[in-house]
């Protein structure tokens, strides 16, 4: 399922549809929120906003390496806000990675919109130990 703004602005609604998508490792879905021109601000990085994706193609790329090596990643128990163009989610992120270990943090995303697209995601995201493989 993909989606088109109907407003200027999103919705919460809108918000834990894409946190589905992301869910089901739905790269089409998850894109369609997203303005071609968008940025998005990785948890991890070299820099100080973590690694930087500028446009879609970029972002698409690396969302579809984290479902990639991370085939059970999940963003559970989300709740958001919009407030005019900008937006918060918030959820728990948790994945195994490929040795077995896993990652179980709260997180958040802060998101600019703009004509109803997300054109900025910043992601932040609790740093702690892998937790050990099952």
């Amino acid at each position: 399922m993909s989606w088109t703004p109907a407003e200027e602005t999103i919705t919460t609604d809108d918000l834990a549809a894409l946190f589905d998508a992301f869910n089901r490792h739905d790269i089409d879905a998850v894109m369609s929120y997203f303005a071609d021109d968008c940025v998005f601000d990785a948890v991890a990085g070299p820099d100080v906003h973590g690694a930087r994706h500028e446009g879609a193609g970029a972002i698409a790329k690396a969302f579809s390496a984290t479902f990639s090596a991370m085939p059970d990643a999940r963003w559970d128990h989300h709740g958001h806000l919009v407030q005019g163009d900008r937006a918060l989610s918030q959820w728990t992120f948790s994945g195994t990675n490929a040795d077995g270990t896993r990652i179980e943090a709260e997180g958040a995303d802060i998101f600019r919109v703009r004509d109803g697209k997300l054109v900025h995601k910043q992601a932040f995201r609790k740093q702690r130990p892998v937790l050990p493989a099952k």
